[in-house]
Parts: structure tokens; C-alpha cells; sequence
């Protein structure tokens, strides 16, 4: 059977769909899955065995070049040529469920009242309900195995195995990681400024862990950032990284401390200890376990429409992140005194 996937963006959904993979593979040892994905994204799924090809489209180009679409739509349309037996649309948004029927008539996607963009669902030829503001994880899974005939529950996910796959980085991380402390990386910026935790919360952090810590940055925004903690502590920005150099590094870490934005949803992908900080948005985005915790803001989300000027993820006291990371890191990383 062969499966097309859409999954176009971003880092965090992508990385949410991902989970799925494994089950649909297990199910069907003989499926040949190929995923299309925005460019800029494709290190994300790189090398995972359960994926024959990673197909690329570039529609964000479209923003500023028009006249574009369609040398994507010849693309998408080359894609097609697999004959796939199914498409299924895991984003729900109009483009992509555009690129979905490109692929083939026998497209899937979530129905319009469990989509953001709901004339989206008037191009597939089958529907998945599930409540939009449901689970984000469990939505995935579901738009992506129910068309198959496969049931998996929570109990299936939260026993999933690391999907996340890395070849050798090409960044020389070893004189990055310490060999005698507990390693924490920070992941310090995301795509809206509420959804960042202060960085001089950030660095009552650092100063109450006895850790060696790293900082994650992908912007020169981000940078900045990186070098004022590095500045004021022991801290350490690590290299720009590419999406397998990341992986790799999350992959190495004790914990991972991060905003509600893509690298900290890799730490739950890899299965490696972490901690999201969710402000304006809710926290029924992540699986919680025993390694992988939430601290949300006092404030109300609404899922529907969420709040962008909403900031209090600043009400989150550095205390409780501190005493969340001690019990979540290894007996040699403890707190500093005083």
C-alpha cells in the first residue's frame, strides 16, 4: 500500500504527527509512506526508517513570488505519479488539503468541524471528526490511523518508542557536553514573543541548577538572547544547529527546559526529560509523563482563539521550574546554594 502524507509545517506539528508513524508501520510492515513537507522542514523527518522519501514543496515561497504556484503545482503533480492508494491531509488547512487532491482523489483529512479552515474538508473524499480542541497528539494519530482501519489509544502512545532519527553530527558537540555534570538546554525563543519565558527568569534557572547548561537558539534574535545569558552566567550558547545536529544534541541531554515551540517538543519525540512553559497557549498540546512535565500560567486559554498578547508566562516563578528540573535530572545535578 502506498501512503502520501501531508504534514507541511511546522516544527512542533510535524514532530506531533511523527509519533504515528511507528504504529501505522507495525500495522502495515509492507506500506511504502512517503510525507510532504515545506523545505525548510525536511531535516525534521530525515532518516526515520519508516519514511521511503521526504518530498518538498516550498509554498511559504508564494508569499512573495506568486507567479510560483505553478512550478509547485507541476511538482506536487510529478509527486503524484506514485499512484498513491491513499493521501492523507494531517494539517487541515487549505493549501494543503489543495496539495492533498493533487495527489490523489483518494485523499483523507479531518472533517470541517474539527478543522481550523474548514472549506479545507470540501476537498477530501473522506473525513475524520475529532474535537479541535482535543488533544493535539492524540488529533494526529487519530487523522493519520483511523483511515487505515487502526484504533490507537493513549496507553500505545505514552509507550511509544524515540522516533526521531539522526545520522553522526556534523557540529563537534562533545566540547559542548560535560562528561561529569547533568546537561540541561534551554530552548529560549519561539514564534511569539508571549510564549517566551523572560530570560532573566530564565537565568534565576541557571543560577539554581547545578548543571551544565546549554542554550538552543535558531534566529539571530535567538542569539542575542543566548549570548545575554551567556554573559551574566556559566551558560553556553551551542552552535546553530541543523535539524539533525538538534536531534542529536536533545538526544544527549538530561533535560530540556523550553517554551511551547518545536526543539522542546523534540525532547518528548526522542523520549528524553523535559519541562514546556505554556503561557497563552494550552498545555493539551503535549502528552504529560513521567518525564516530561507542563507549567502553565494562572491564565485561561481558549483553544478556539488564542490570545497572542496574552504574557503570563512571566507569572511562572523560576522557583518552580528549578524544583520540577531537580526531581526530573539525575541525583548529581542538585541545587545550588543559596
Amino acid at each position: 500500500m502506498k501512503i502520501a502524507i501531508v504534514k507541511l509545517s511546522a516544527l512542533g506539528d510535524i514532530v506531533h504527527a511523527m509519533v504515528a508513524l511507528q504504529f501505522i508501520k507495525a500495522a502495515l510492515p509492507d506500506s511504502e509512506i512517503d510525507w510532504i513537507v515545506e523545505a525548510g522542514f525536511a531535516g525534521v523527518i530525515e532518516h526515520n526508517p519508516h519514511v521511503n522519501r521526504v518530498l518538498t514543496v516550498n509554498l511559504k515561497a508564494l508569499k512573495s513570488n506568486k507567479a510560483a504556484i505553478f512550478s509547485e503545482i507541476a511538482k506536487v503533480r510529478g509527486y503524484a505519479a506514485a499512484n498513491y492508494d491513499l493521501v492523507i491531509d494531517a494539517q487541515g488547512l487549505i493549501k494543503s488539503a489543495l496539495v492533498a487532491r493533487l495527489l490523489s482523489a483518494n485523499c483523507v483529512g479531518f472533517d470541517r468541524d474539527s478543522i481550523r479552515e474548514k472549506f479545507a474538508a470540501w476537498f477530501y473524499r473522506e473525513t475524520v471528526a475529532f474535537p479541535y480542541d482535543a488533544n493535539t497528539i492524540d488529533r494526529n494519530v487519530a487523522v493519520l490511523t483511523q483511515p487505515l482501519g487502526l484504533d490507537i489509544g493513549p496507553d500505545r502512545i505514552l509507550a511509544k518508542q524515540p522516533f526521531l532519527y539522526f545520522t553522526p553530527p556534523t557540529a563537534e558537540l562533545n566540547e559542548y557536553f560535560a562528561p561529569d555534570q547533568a546537561n540541561v538546554i534551554l530552548v529560549i525563543g519561539s514564534t511569539w514573543a508571549s510564549r517566551n519565558y523572560p530570560l532573566e527568569q530564565y537565568l534565576r534557572v541557571i543560577f539554581g541548577l547545578e548543571a551544565n547548561m546549554l542554550i538552543c537558539w535558531g534566529s539571530q534574535q535567538e542569539h542575542w538572547m543566548a549570548q545575554w545569558l551567556a554573559e551574566r552566567s556559566l551558560a553556553r550558547p551551542l552552535p546553530k544547529l541543523s535539524f539533525n545536529d538538534l536531534k542529536a544534541a536533545i538526544a544527549r541531554c538530561d533535560l530540556l527546559i523550553g517554551n511551547d515551540t518545536g526543539p522542546t517538543h523534540m525532547a518528548w519525540g526522542l523520549n528524553r526529560p523535559s519541562i514546556t512553559l505554556f503561557g497563552p497557549t494550552p498545555v493539551s498540546r503535549v502528552y504529560q509523563t513521567a518525564i516530561n512535565k507542563v507549567l502553565k500560567s494562572p491564565s485561561v486559554v481558549d483553544p478556539f482563539k488564542l490570545n497572542k498578547l496574552d504574557f503570563s508566562i512571566n507569572q511562572i516563578k523560576a522557583d518552580s521550574v528549578v524544583e520540577l528540573a531537580r526531581s526530573l535530572l539525575p541525583a548529581r545535578a542538585k541545587s545550588q546554594p543559596g
